[in-house]
């Protein structure tokens, strides 16, 4: 878990907050701030460390005094969320920068690549009109499931006796986050016809992968049969 910014123990808010001090009274301008800034937080947290002092001294501890601490202590840390906040959106300001200072570092994710590897596709069933088919990750066959870092599948289907070699001249019908689907070919379609079926998977970006192998079955009274070459 991140530590908390500004530290919430006194003691360690002392700590942070001289770092700090030390760095943006030395260089203001390389954090994306000017002197007066970096001279009015020195000044803020020198108020804060003298009455934190007079609070901690047993000699000298009262509620006043108590009170007088967390006026201070509250200025300081409205001062340095203000300027940590200016150093954050500094475009010079690098995640080296932010270690130096003790601020948040900012974690950029990773992008997921698009999908390496296409779909393979079994028939499962044909009844009717409907054409149960399963999807299956090539790299994993065993496996139920979509490959890792996939967000589903698009599905495509088309009738006629060769399928065009461009997605584009199929039919779309429709993105699907499950690996089992149902294709319902319309009335249109004559009985015996042959119908083929491709896919490919997307990323969460709706990155694409690359085209499958189409599959053929037949509408009743035709055989499924295997991935065509």
């Amino acid at each position: 878990m991140a530590a908390k910014f500004p530290p919430e123990r006194e003691a360690n808010l002392v700590s942070s907050a001289s770092n700090f001090d030390v760095k943006i009274t030395a260089s203001a301008p390389t954090f994306g701030l000017t002197s007066a800034q970096a001279t009015s937080f020195h000044a803020t947290l020198v108020a804060f460390t003298t009455a934190r002092t007079v609070a901690l001294d047993p000699l000298t501890r009262s509620p006043a005094n108590i009170i007088a601490k967390d006026i201070a202590k509250a200025s300081l840390l409205a001062a340095y969320r203000q300027l940590a906040g200016i150093v954050q959106r500094f475009p010079g300001t690098t995640n080296f920068t932010r270690s130096e200072l003790g601020l948040p570092l900012r974690m950029h994710p990773t992008p997921i690549p698009a999908p390496a590897t296409a779909p393979l596709i079994e028939v499962k069933s044909v009844a009717g009109r409907t054409a149960r088919i399963r999807l299956i990750d090539a790299a994993n066959p065993t496996r139920r499931g979509r490959p890792p870092f996939t967000n589903g599948a698009a599905v495509f289907s088309f009738v006629g006796v060769t399928p065009p070699a461009s997605l584009s001249d199929w039919k779309f019908e429709g993105n699907t986050g499950r690996t089992s689907v149902n294709i319902l070919f319309p009335d249109t379609v004559a009985s015996g016809a042959m119908v083929w079926i491709a896919a490919y998977w997307f990323n969460p970006r709706k990155q694409a992968g690359p085209g499958s192998d189409p599959v053929n079955a037949h509408l009743p009274g035709g055989s499924v049969s295997a991935i065509a070459a």
